[in-house]
C-alpha cells in the first residue's frame, strides 16, 4: 500500500487538513438546515393547503380565492371537449394553459377543486426540492429556499387554489438548470422557457439576461422550437387555440394595479367613474381611465427598450446574471402592467427564491421588499378586497398603496442594481482597457 495512502488529516499539509477537518462539519450543517427548512415548509403547508383543501380544522371559510370553484371548472368543461374557450371573455391564456386546467382529470377519487389544490401542493414540493438540491451546490445559499418557504406562506391560499404555482415552477427549474455550465444546460433553459411561456407569456422574459453569443442564440433557438411544435400541436387539435391574442384588447385598468392609485383617490373627490366587472376581473370604467391604459402601454414598450438597451452595454458571463435579470424584466412588467392580481407574487417570489441562490445576487434587498409586499398583498386579497372594490374603504385604499408602492420600489432598485452590477463593471472595464474590452 502507497505511504500517502496511510496518512491522516494530521500528516497532510495545514491547508489540506483544515478542509478535510471542515468537511463533517459543512456535510452536518447542510443536512440540518435542509432538515429545518423541510419541516418549517411542512407545517406552514400543512395549514395553508388544509385551507385551501376547505377541509379540517385548518378551514377558514369565506376570504379564499374562488377561482378554482368557478372559473376553471367551467374551462375544463369547454377544454374537455376538444376545444378551447372562443367566446368567453375570461379566457385570456395561452395555448398551453389548457394542461394544468385539464390536469385535476387525471387525479382519481377527487372532485375537480380537490385535485387541483393537491397538484399545487405537489408542484410547491417540487420546487421546494429543486431549490434544497440547488442549495447544496458549492458556495450556493440556503436563502433561497427559506424565501420560497415564508414568501408562499404570506400569501394565504391563493398559491395553491391558481396555476400560476405550476408555471413557476417551471421557469424556475430552467433558471437552475441554466446554472450549471453543461452543454445541455442552455437547451433544456430554452425548451423550459417557452413550455412556461405557452402556459402564461411572462416566461419569456426569461431570456432577458441570457449570456453573449452562442448560449443566447442556443437557448432562443431552443426556445423557439419548442414553442412553434407546442402551438402548431395544439392548433391542429384543438380549435381556436389563439383566440386569446384578441379577447383582451379592450381590457383597461383593474383596480389592484398601479395604474388604479390615482382613481381610488379620485372616488372620494367627486370622480364620475366607477368598477365594472369586464374580462374576468374588476375593471375602472370612466373619465381618464383610456389615458391611463394608453400610459401603461408606453410605459411597458419603455420598460422593454430599457432591457434591450441594458443587454448592448451589460456584462452577462456571470452565472448569478441570468435569474437577476430576469426578475428585473418580471418586475418591470408588472408594475406596468393594467393588472395586478394576488397571483403575480407567486412568480416574483419564485423568481427571487432563484436569485438568493447566489451569495453574489445583486437581488438580495429586493427579495427583502417583496416579502413586505406579500404581508400587504394577503391583507388586500382577500382580507380588504370587498371593501376595496365596494366603499373605497381608507385602510383597503392605504393597503393597496403600501403593496403598490413596494413593488414600485421593487422594480427601480432591482434595475438599478442590475445595472450598477452589470452595465457599469462592464463600462469600468472598456475605459480600463483603452476602449478594447468586448
Amino acid at each position: 500500500m502507497p505511504y500517502q495512502s496511510l496518512q491522516t488529516a494530521t500528516d497532510l499539509p495545514a491547508p489540506a487538513a483544515r478542509a478535510r477537518a471542515q468537511d463533517p462539519v459543512k456535510r452536518t450543517y447542510a443536512r440540518r438546515a435542509i432538515w429545518s427548512a423541510t419541516a418549517v415548509w411542512a407545517l406552514t403547508r400543512l395549514w395553508l393547503v388544509s385551507a385551501a383543501l376547505e377541509i379540517g380544522p385548518f378551514h377558514q371559510p369565506g376570504g379564499l380565492d374562488r377561482s378554482v370553484d368557478e372559473f376553471y371548472p367551467r374551462w375544463f368543461a369547454v377544454l374537455s371537449g376538444g376545444a378551447f374557450p372562443a367566446h368567453d371573455v375570461t379566457w385570456q391564456y395561452p395555448p398551453g394553459a389548457a394542461a394544468p386546467i385539464l390536469a385535476p382529470g387525471l387525479v382519481p377519487f377527487l372532485d375537480y377543486g380537490h385535485a387541483f389544490v393537491v397538484l399545487c401542493a405537489l408542484c410547491d414540493a417540487a420546487v421546494l426540492a429543486g431549490l434544497l438540491y440547488a442549495a447544496t451546490r458549492r458556495g450556493s445559499s440556503m436563502a433561497g429556499p427559506w424565501l420560497w418557504i415564508a414568501g408562499l406562506s404570506l400569501l394565504g391560499t391563493v398559491p395553491w387554489r391558481r396555476f400560476d404555482v405550476m408555471v413557476t415552477a417551471i421557469a424556475m427549474a430552467a433558471l437552475i438548470a441554466a446554472a450549471s455550465r453543461k452543454a445541455w444546460a442552455d437547451r433544456v433553459f430554452g425548451a423550459l422557457t417557452a413550455v412556461g411561456a405557452m402556459i402564461k407569456v411572462w416566461p419569456v422574459l426569461l431570456l432577458a439576461g441570457t449570456g453573449r453569443g452562442g448560449r443566447t442564440r442556443t437557448a432562443v433557438t431552443y426556445a423557439a422550437v419548442a414553442a412553434a411544435v407546442s402551438a402548431a400541436c395544439l392548433a391542429l387539435t384543438m380549435p381556436h387555440a389563439f383566440s386569446f391574442l384578441s379577447g383582451q384588447k379592450e381590457r383597461g385598468i383593474q383596480i389592484e394595479s398601479v395604474g388604479s392609485l390615482p382613481f381610488h383617490v379620485a372616488r372620494h373627490f367627486g370622480w364620475s367613474g366607477g368598477w365594472a366587472e369586464r374580462y374576468g376581473s374588476h375593471e375602472f370604467v370612466g373619465p381618464g381611465v383610456q389615458w391611463v391604459v394608453w400610459g401603461s402601454q408606453a410605459l411597458s414598450v419603455l420598460a422593454l427598450g430599457w432591457l434591450l438597451w441594458w443587454r448592448t452595454r451589460s456584462d452577462r458571463a456571470a452565472v448569478r446574471v441570468l435569474p437577476d435579470a430576469a426578475l428585473t424584466a418580471v418586475l418591470l412588467f408588472v408594475v406596468t402592467s393594467r393588472v395586478i392580481s394576488p397571483q403575480y407574487m407567486v412568480w416574483l417570489v419564485g423568481l427571487a427564491a432563484v436569485c438568493l441562490l447566489r451569495p453574489a445576487t445583486t437581488q438580495r434587498p429586493v427579495a427583502w421588499l417583496l416579502l413586505a409586499a406579500c404581508v400587504f398583498t394577503v391583507a388586500e386579497f382577500p382580507f380588504l378586497y370587498a371593501q376595496l372594490r365596494a366603499d373605497a374603504d381608507p385602510l383597503a385604499i392605504a393597503v393597496l398603496y403600501a403593496r403598490n408602492l413596494l413593488l414600485l420600489a421593487a422594480a427601480g432598485l432591482s434595475a438599478w442594481r442590475l445595472w450598477r452590477a452589470t452595465a457599469g463593471a462592464h463600462r469600468a472595464d472598456h475605459r480600463a482597457c483603452g476602449g478594447l474590452a468586448p
